[in-house]
């Protein structure tokens, strides 16, 4: 949970400036329905610039992708995130002792997650492309299809990136 940031002028148009903010709002998530993305129980709230997301998902990278997709919409600048995740609990830890919340001993609800300790965000610079993007953090510039895959449908073709866009960053496995 948190605040994240975006570029406003960058992403793809979903709604008009001069919409109502419960208009806007509608569109957003119609957008993210249209790639299967969010799932029933999602709400959202439009204030100015920034999405206020609410709901529960089953992963961080449920989660990341849902952040990522309506952030690299136009107009927003800001996401407050208050997407739980299903089964999560207290004690859940997101970094190498406990990789999931299963893993967790007490049914309290978390808080909060970490999103660094399991996915990242990037945000694309004029130059990048994903390969350069995975060298840089992965140390390998092969695994630029993890970050492809990891961004579907938001990314339609590997080489077609803009500076500005949020990309999630998944972790290497193993």
């Amino acid at each position: 949970m948190g605040s994240f940031s975006f570029t406003k002028n960058a992403g793809e148009n979903v709604f008009n400036e001069n919409k109502a903010a419960s208009e806007k709002t509608d569109l957003i998530l119609a957008h993210l329905k249209k790639y299967d993305l969010i799932p029933d129980n999602m709400t959202a709230s439009f204030e100015g610039e920034k999405l206020i997301v609410e709901g529960e998902v089953n992963s961080i990278h449920e989660k990341n992708k849902i952040l990522a997709t309506a952030g690299n919409i136009h107009g927003i600048s800001e996401i407050e995130d208050r997407i739980t995740l299903a089964g999560a609990t207290v004690g859940s830890t997101w970094g190498a002792d406990s990789p999931n919340p299963e893993s967790a001993t007490t049914n309290e609800p978390v808080a909060a997650v970490d999103i660094a300790s399991n996915e990242q965000f990037y945000t694309v610079k004029k130059g990048d492309y994903l390969s350069k993007i995975s060298k840089e953090v992965y140390g390998n510039a092969n695994k630029y299809p993890l970050i492809f895959e990891a961004n579907k449908p938001m990314l339609k073709d590997a080489n077609l990136i803009y500076a500005g866009q949020v990309l999630v960053i998944p972790p290497l496995e193993g």
